[in-house]
């Protein structure tokens, strides 16, 4: 029996089917929310770039939002203060030009790290003869035989203490680690950026690893509340960094959105309901040469950024990297719009109702309407002392795009668990070396995700109800041993 399972005759399978349906349409981003700044800035973006518009409008936010979180927290109604802070996703093909369109937007962030980079060229310099002459002086005192005890805390005071270098130049990073992160954020500017045109690179990476995926969603989880970061190492132990502030910008290509978006970890976890989404519509097609034209909103919007990103920023007394940042308090006319769009909005998590499907990031919807329209309120006016109706409208209405790009997800299946276990299966299948596969080869040998029965039965079913996966009746021979419970694994 077993010789006529292996001789199994050659045969031609039905076409397997995807595991999600297609998304549908994505709605027009809407540009004009961004204001009498940021909007005309994005659509001279596109204009250079031909990328989606919803891909220039979330690099230009992005950028407005690491410009402007130092400087003010925004004030909410319940009484807690949150960050201007905002992670952002941007979803899109390989083609799409997001790289280009991210760094058309970075272009005032990279201007004043080439400043601040030739500056601290300067510094550290005058840093290392400061640091010879304590060192010097430091080991004089210590060496000093005639010096008692007191006299030579004495003289260690007089001389104070240890020169620091100068803080580093970097605004963003693309790919760090948490550790790393801390590293930065300790040795340089308190309001940093992630930002990632290869956002793979991030998702693919050490940070995010199967070891270390919950450490850093928790940390960036963490810093998007505002808290402190509180790296700890096996060599230098334990730090604390309060008065930091991280913003996120991550262009990723569709199949890395998914392994994102449909984490079972990341979803308990939070992270997800803390992400800007957008997924937009192909631009290819439509992106016929024109001749490259002055775009006077463009340079607008670098000259202010740069502005905004020279300013120095509000520190702590005694302190020179962390952050004190004034309070964005609400006009009462904000509080009420606020107030009625969070009361609008938890009438649909319950049950069966339009945003159950969606209810973590639901949930967080008003206050990532408050993050927007402060980003939008400072970035016109700087030292605005509060947050107005007008600006909290336009976020409103940036934040229901996100909601309707989210539910377009979810609808798709990309946000369900289950699926993305059998997504990470099906992947892992199409390399393996057998025609066949039995069950304890996936839990045993298969991706993270599946390390149980339980779980490998799941993700298998899955994948049989969508042809991937065609049962061996009568069992197969996997990898040399006889498997009662096998499948024929179907490729494409």
């Amino acid at each position: 029996m077993r010789a006529a399972v292996e001789a199994a005759a050659p045969f031609t399978p039905e076409p397997p089917r995807p595991l999600e349906r297609e998304l549908p349409p994505a709605q027009a981003y809407p540009v004009d929310a961004l204001g009498p700044l940021l909007g005309p800035a994005a659509r001279a973006v596109q204009e250079r770039v031909q990328a989606p518009a919803a891909v220039c409008a979330q690099s230009v936010l992005a950028v407005a939002a690491l410009a402007v979180q130092g400087h003010a927290d925004v004030l909410l109604p319940y009484g807690r203060r949150r960050p201007a802070s905002c992670y952002f996703v941007t979803i899109a093909e390989s083609g799409e030009r997001k790289s280009s369109a991210d760094a058309e937007a970075l272009a005032p962030v990279r201007a004043v790290e080439e400043r601040l980079h030739a500056e601290r060229i300067g510094e550290l310099a005058s840093f290392q003869v400061a640091r010879a002459a304590w060192d010097a002086e430091r080991k004089r005192v210590l060496a000093d035989k005639r010096l008692g005890r007191a006299e030579r805390e004495r003289e260690l005071n007089l001389l104070g203490p240890e020169p620091q270098p100068p803080l580093a130049e970097m605004l963003t990073c693309p790919e760090p680690t948490i550790e790393g992160l801390a590293r930065l954020f300790a040795a340089g500017r308190p309001s940093l950026g992630l930002f990632s045109d290869e956002g793979g690179q991030f998702i693919g990476g050490f940070a995010m690893s199967q070891d270390h995926r919950l450490k850093t969603a928790a940390a960036l989880s963490s810093l998007w509340e505002g808290g402190a970061l509180k790296p700890v190492r096996a060599v230098s132990g334990a730090s604390y960094l309060p008065g930091r502030r991280l913003s996120l910008h991550l262009l990723v290509q569709p199949n890395v959105a998914a392994q994102l978006i449909g984490d079972p970890l990341l979803v308990g976890q939070g992270l997800l309901s803390r992400l800007l989404v957008v997924a937009p519509e192909s631009a290819a097609g439509t992106r016929f040469w024109r001749e490259p034209a002055d775009l006077p909103a463009l340079d607008r919007f670098r000259d202010r950024l740069a502005g905004i990103l020279e300013r120095p920023l509000p520190l702590r007394p005694g302190t020179v990297n962390e952050l004190a940042p004034r309070t964005l308090d609400m006009t009462p006319e904000a509080r009420g719009l606020w107030t009625s769009f969070a009361d609008h909005i938890e009438r649909q998590l319950g049950p069966g109702e339009a945003l159950s499907a969606i209810k973590a990031f639901a949930a967080k919807a008003a206050e990532h309407a408050a993050r927007l329209g402060a980003v939008l309120s400072l970035v016109e006016d700087l030292e605005s002392g509060e947050l107005g109706a007008a600006h909290l409208a336009a976020g409103i209405e940036l934040v229901q795009h996100h909601i309707t790009e989210w539910l377009r997800l979810s609808d798709a299946a990309w946000t369900r668990p289950e699926i993305a276990r059998a997504r990470r299966l099906l992947e892992w299948l199409q390399a393996w070396d057998e025609p066949y596969i039995g069950l304890v080869e996936i839990y045993q040998r298969g991706p993270n995700a599946i390390r149980d029965a339980r779980a490998a039965r799941e993700a298998v079913a899955i994948l049989e109800e969508h042809g991937w996966l065609l049962r061996a009746e009568g069992g197969a021979v996997v990898k040399g041993t006889f498997r009662r419970e096998a499948w024929r694994v179907v490729r494409v």
